[in-house]
């Protein structure tokens, strides 16, 4: 066995899982129905909300930020940890496999399959949009979709590299379940007391202090937005940010920010694993 082996291996075994089909299957749904809550302002006589592209895109954020990180975490918390729980790593190590063979095996096998829970979700949303909508833009739409998969990716590293971490399924499971509520509300409440303390209640006029900005667009979530935004200036128009009056963060600060967290987490979790006593 080598890297392509390993990958092959975790790609056919997470495949299979019957958790994963179910989170694919919600997220299937899920997808579908925010693609059709956009269409359903047309049914009243007086609306005048437009069903375009990126009405679209703007209803897709919600279960790209929220199930996407559950996919990711959910995939792959166990990968490592929960082989070690097994005693499976031991035969895995035991074949000619190095542990960065391991590792980035793991990372790139369950990235394919995220890929493709995030491809049968997009999928059924472009067949309704170009059905129902009355414009549809492919260029932005692939482009999203494939900022979807690099955000998956990123949660995926994250939960490898916490993985690699952990000695047992079960810590690694409440580990990855602590990590999806601080990216997800954790972090916003944490801003949102430090917006208070540092500028009380009501913001100012101008608005949050630059280290305040730079602190929730440290959050996964949050750089997703603003990498959105790079690639869809118009998303300027419905996304809310933290303002100052003399600093803003660039869009494309977003993209080095989850380059970040996909290339620190899985680099510690295999610095820590290559240098773990398996026995």
């Amino acid at each position: 066995m080598s890297l392509p082996a390993v990958v092959r291996k975790d790609f056919n075994d997470s495949l299979r899982s019957g958790s994963f089909l179910a989170t694919t299957l919600l997220f299937v749904v899920v997808s579908g129905l925010w693609a059709a809550i956009q269409h359903v302002p047309q049914m009243y006589a007086h609306s005048d909300v437009p069903t375009s592209t990126l009405a679209l895109l703007n209803s897709m954020g919600q279960p790209m930020a929220f199930f996407v990180p559950m996919l990711g975490l959910g995939i792959s918390y166990g990968a490592i940890a929960g082989e070690r729980d097994s005693g499976s790593i031991k035969l895995t190590l035991g074949l000619p496999n190095s542990r960065r063979d391991v590792v980035f095996g793991k990372f790139i096998g369950r990235c394919a399959v995220l890929t493709i829970a995030i491809l049968s979700g997009y999928a059924v949303v472009a067949v309704f949009a170009l059905s129902t909508y009355e414009s549809f833009a492919a260029v932005p739409f692939v482009l999203y979709t494939v900022l979807t998969v690099f955000y998956g990716a990123v949660y995926v590293a994250i939960g490898i590299g916490f993985s690699s971490l952990m000695r047992s399924q079960q810590t690694a499971f409440i580990g990855a379940a602590g990590l999806y509520v601080v990216f997800q509300l954790g972090w916003d409440i944490v801003t949102a007391i430090l917006q208070t303390i540092a500028v009380g209640y009501t913001p100012p006029d101008s608005g949050a202090p630059p280290w305040l900005i730079v602190v929730h667009a440290l959050n996964p979530t949050a750089a997703v937005d603003y990498a959105t935004r790079a690639i869809i200036p118009t998303f300027d128009e419905l996304l809310s940010y933290p303002v100052s009056a003399s600093f803003s963060l660039p869009t494309w600060a977003g993209f080095a920010i989850l380059a970040a967290w996909l290339v620190l987490p899985l680099g510690l979790g295999y610095l820590r694993f290559q240098s773990t006593d398996i026995l």
